[in-house]
């Protein structure tokens, strides 16, 4: 018995020593091929792009392009095909001139100066970026200008319009009148009053939206406070003083990341860093004497800052969160307000005290030109710009 299993074990093995030799050397391609098919190994699954998180945004308010980077629609060269016909220039408005002088930036020449109303402030884009409205502050006025043409047109009566900013939906525009002590809500076309807010501080004269646009930060020049607006319900909902005595802050601007804002202070000499969220106590940062003016670079990484007191502008890299450098106008000067060129390579500033406005090179701040206009000149605006709309001041794009 035993040996017949053990004979019947050997017949088996050889069987199957022969049928894996005839393998080998009959069939054994194509097994080899099923073998190295099934041997593979399996192509990687690409993961899904990672969605960028979404801001919830104040209800009619463009959604934000890039959370990381607000100024993302600011890049070089991409103009809104509402402006992209329009002949660039630089609006220049001479408070104790009463005009606006209008300046090629290819020539550095005025090729025009326009009668408008008693003191101008500010030039301001409007929310849909059709028009250019001058802020005529003691002529109690807003004149419009076509920048397609560069006419004016008829004046519009609005009280103490020191400064206009738009609401990030383009429903309101929000105007800064500075002695009345009021935030007045219009019509962003109309101008018709919607709400007017008394304010408790004195001065209110810049301002900067939120991410969401759902609040924005105003400076007090007079009182050196900051106010908190909530943008929906038209309320102040915080309010604080600077900590620094005889502080008097101008310009407002958030970081591209929308993390903080920026407020220059011409009196305590530099920029206070602000969580809008928080309203908490901010941080200070000395840039140089009478810091006026906030621009942000075309690539959303510096910030430019004008030190009206001292004829500089100081250089704030965002990814370093430093001071880097410090440009000084040859000859002095009071860089004030301005912004910059469409393709990034010129910020143009009034020189408040001197009668003129300056050029500089933002490669290495070489001053490239020099350009004498009116009396008194301010918020100069540089038209047009890239961005999708305006929240105002002398152009504040997104």
């Amino acid at each position: 018995m035993r040996t017949t299993n053990a004979a019947r074990l050997l017949a088996a093995g050889a069987a199957l020593t022969a049928l894996a030799l005839l393998s080998a050397c009959g069939g054994g391609t194509q097994h080899q091929e099923n073998e190295a098919l099934g041997s593979r190994a399996p192509a990687p699954v690409q993961p899904p792009k990672a969605k960028k998180p979404q801001v919830n945004v104040l209800p009619g308010m463009p959604p934000v392009q890039d959370p990381a980077d607000l100024y993302a629609a600011d890049r070089p060269g991409r103009l809104s095909p509402v402006v992209k016909d329009f002949p660039s220039r630089v609006y220049v408005p001479n408070t104790n001139s009463d005009t606006v002088d209008v300046i090629d930036p290819k020539t550095y020449k005025i090729i025009e100066t326009v009668k408008v109303g008693r003191q101008p402030q500010h030039v301001v884009p409007s929310w849909d970026l059709k028009t250019l409205w001058v802020n005529n502050d003691l002529g109690n006025s807003l004149t419009p200008i076509d920048p397609r043409s560069g006419k004016a047109g008829k004046p519009v009566p609005v009280h103490d319009p020191y400064n206009l900013y738009f609401t990030p939906d383009g429903k309101y525009a929000v105007v800064m009148a500075s002695m009345d002590r009021q935030l007045v809500f219009r019509d962003a076309h109309t101008m018709k009053t919607v709400k007017a807010v008394p304010v408790s501080c004195y001065g209110v004269n810049h301002a900067d939206f939120s991410a969401d646009g759902r609040y924005f930060i105003v400076s007090c020049e007079f009182s050196g406070e900051l106010l908190k607006v909530d943008t929906a319900k038209m309320k102040v909902v915080g309010q604080q003083r600077l900590p620094t005595r005889g502080a008097m802050p101008q310009d407002v601007k958030i970081s591209p990341d929308g993390k903080l804002f920026y407020i220059a202070d011409m009196v305590a000499n530099g920029v206070w860093v602000l969580n809008g969220d928080t309203f908490a106590k901010p941080t200070f940062l000395d840039t140089g004497k009478g810091a006026h003016g906030l621009y942000i670079s075309r690539d959303s990484r510096v910030m430019y800052i004008s030190n009206r007191g001292e004829g500089t502008i100081s250089l704030f890299d965002f990814t370093r969160n430093r001071l880097t450098g410090k440009w000084r106008l040859p000859g002095g000067g009071s860089p004030d307000m301005g912004g910059v060129s469409a393709d990034g390579k010129v910020l143009w500033l009034s020189g408040r005290y001197n009668a003129e406005v300056y050029a500089i090179d933002t490669r290495d701040g070489t001053l490239l030109a020099r350009i004498k206009v009116g009396k008194g000149p301010h918020g100069l605006a540089v038209y047009p710009q890239p961005g999708r709309y305006s929240l105002g001041h002398t152009g504040i794009f997104r």
